[in-house]
């Protein structure tokens, strides 16, 4: 059984931003003709921080702030998107916000964190170093710690998409979401197979990336570098509670590598007009590669984000 409450999920939906909610969801006919599916896509990267991740960070704060002593100063690990969210969320609550994150970080997605008034601290060397700089901070500020992927309340703010599908108005039998931290495809199947056991959630994580895959098909956690164009989904050590959701929650993981989500970008950029970065395209990638097998039903994915790094862009053009 897992953690995330469905109940939850709803109340989350309550206090989201309208900024955040409410995203567009549709059938692209001529993505779809490209790929031979029908297709329902979801697009969360045009928000005030271009990815899904406010959502998540929203319903955690609002649970902060009904709790008497609450925490006041947020600390958390990101590759830019998650950091994104707990500034913007913690800034409109009157909290202190400080990420740590890789010193390659993309430059857009630091100059965003710090212009919604998060302290960002680039740290060298892996993401077990960035880690350790936050948690070492954290004790000496007295702040909490937020890790994306162990918080129940970030996976129940994503679950807030999952809930918007299934107002579409045909079922769907096939969701492919974007697997990181887990937090989102958890969230999202949370919801959906509470109220849609039969519709199948399969995960996508970068073949260069393939921690949370291994740690998937082994039922315990593997360790593994991540070395991909997708930070969204370069996690090298997954949370055990999110592995726990997954187990549940998730019926299939499949992987992509750096080339087909290039690809899936441009087809992406092409078709329907949309920059994003490698991850938030990772879904289109699946359904290019994987396709055939999800032929016959109506299938859904999440466009998750659109923090292009500069050094990206121009590979929409090639």
């Amino acid at each position: 059984m897992s953690r995330l409450s469905a109940d939850r999920i709803v109340a989350a939906h309550a206090v989201i931003e309208p900024a955040f909610k409410n995203t567009p969801q549709f059938f692209p006919e001529s993505l779809s003709k490209k790929l031979g599916l029908e297709l329902v896509v979801k697009v969360e990267a045009l928000n005030p921080i271009r990815s899904f991740k406010a959502r998540g960070a929203q319903w955690l704060v609002a649970q902060l702030q009904q709790q008497k002593d609450g925490a006041r100063h947020l600390v958390c690990t990101s590759t830019g998107n998650f950091g994104q969210g707990i500034s913007y969320a913690a800034r409109a609550a009157g909290m202190r916000a400080s990420v740590f994150v890789p010193e390659d970080c993309n430059p857009l997605k630091v100059e965003k964190m710090k212009g919604f008034g998060g302290e960002v601290f680039l740290i060298p060397g892996d993401f077990s170093q960035v880690r350790a700089a936050a948690e070492k901070f954290a004790a000496e500020q007295g702040a909490k710690v937020v890790i994306d992927g162990r918080e129940a309340a970030i996976a129940e703010g994503a679950g807030t998409i999952g809930l918007e599908l299934l107002n579409y108005p045909k079922p769907i039998d096939t969701l492919v979401i974007p697997l990181g931290d887990g937090a989102l495809i958890n969230g999202i199947a949370a919801i959906v197979k509470s109220r849609a056991p039969r519709t199948k959630i399969v995960g996508v994580c970068a073949a260069g990336a393939p921690a949370f895959e291994a740690s998937f098909a082994s039922k315990r956690i593997a360790s593994a570098p991540a070395d991909t164009i997708a930070d969204g989904l370069a996690i090298e050590n997954p949370e055990q509670e999110s592995l726990d959701d997954a187990l549940v929650l998730v019926d299939e993981i499949v992987t992509v590598s750096d080339d087909e989500l290039i690809d899936a970008m441009r087809l992406v950029h092409a078709e329907l007009g949309l920059v994003l970065e490698p991850s938030g395209a990772s879904g289109i990638a699946a359904l290019k590669k994987h396709g055939a097998k999800f032929r016959g039903g109506l299938v859904g994915t999440v466009l998750t984000g659109g923090n292009i790094a500069e050094k990206h862009r121009a590979m929409l053009a090639q």
